[in-house]
Parts: C-alpha cells; structure tokens; sequence
C-alpha cells in the first residue's frame, strides 16, 4: 500500500487549487482498490483557508514545506511507500494494477517512475539518465521507500531506478 504525497508548488491561485482537487479526485479509485491508504499534501502555504479546507474534507495531511516536499511527506506517511506526485498530475489508465504489482514486487533498494510526458525537457532527460545510472534524488512520478526518503535527499547511494508502463497526465 502507498501514501500519495502531493506537492502544491509556488504561490496558491485558483488554478493551482483546481490542479490539487484534480489530482485528489484520481486517487479515489486507488484508495476503493486499496493501493492508495492515505494522502499528504505539502505546501509553502500550509494556513490557506482552501487547502486547508481540501485536506480536511480529503483526511489528507497538510504540512508545511521548509525543505524537500519529499521528505517532509515521508515524515507523516504511514504506509511503506510513498507515490510523489505533483498538483495536476492524474494517473492514465492501468495505473491501479501497475502500482499494485510494483509494492507486491518492488525492492526496498529501487525507485520505480511513472512516466510523466508533461515534465519540462530537462527533468525528462535526467530521469532518462538516472534510469541507466540510478538515481540520488525523488522526483514527481516516483514511487519510493519511505524510510530511505525519511533518511534525507539526496539519498545516501545511487538507487536503481525501475521505468514503469504508465503515465501521469496532466489535469
């Protein structure tokens, strides 16, 4: 089972509210099928009335960004792995199945990423590195052992980083 971290970056605006209440709403499924236990949304704002209010009606976590949003959520998950995913970003289809094999078979030394065609270039091609060289760092569309996350970024060794057959889509 999985905690979803959702990160609310930059400044709170209506548009950036209806991404996190897109993303919240894809995860409904996961939860009914029992991948998704609990959700942590973590924000620079963590007192807006909106998110606030979102997270409650949710049971999400709020919490207040002062480093990495990763680790910050890691702190709080209580389930062993941690989906990171970034306002707006909803799971296409398959993604119920995928992320259920991958905690049934996934090793707790290995980061496995979803593919997400909306990442700005650079960040498209580092993850297209760390996926022959491992990676030191968690990005959006990972899937990530807590308790490494927990430990600090950049992690301690290089993990192997496993592509997974689905894909984030923009809300």
């Amino acid at each position: 089972m999985f905690t979803a971290a959702i990160h609310l970056p930059g400044a709170i605006d209506p548009d950036r509210i209806d991404a996190l209440a897109d993303t919240l709403a894809a995860l409904v499924a996961g939860v009914a099928a029992g991948v998704v236990g609990d959700a942590v949304i973590t924000t620079a704002h963590p007192d807006d009335p909106e998110v606030a209010t979102m997270a409650e009606s949710t049971g999400a976590a709020l919490v207040a960004r002062g480093g990495s949003p990763w680790v910050e959520a890691a702190r709080v998950a209580r389930r062993p792995w941690m989906l990171c995913l970034e306002a707006g970003d909803v799971p296409a289809a398959g993604w119920i199945r995928i992320l259920d094999r991958f905690g049934a078979t996934g090793s707790i030394h290995s980061v496995g990423r979803l593919r997400r065609p909306h990442a700005p270039l650079f960040e498209r091609i580092a993850g297209r590195r760390e996926a022959l060289t491992g990676t030191r760092q968690v990005r959006a569309g990972d899937l990530a052992p807590v308790q490494t996350v927990r430990a600090g970024l950049p992690l301690r060794a290089r993990l192997p980083v496993r592509s997974l057959r689905a894909s984030l889509l923009r809300g």
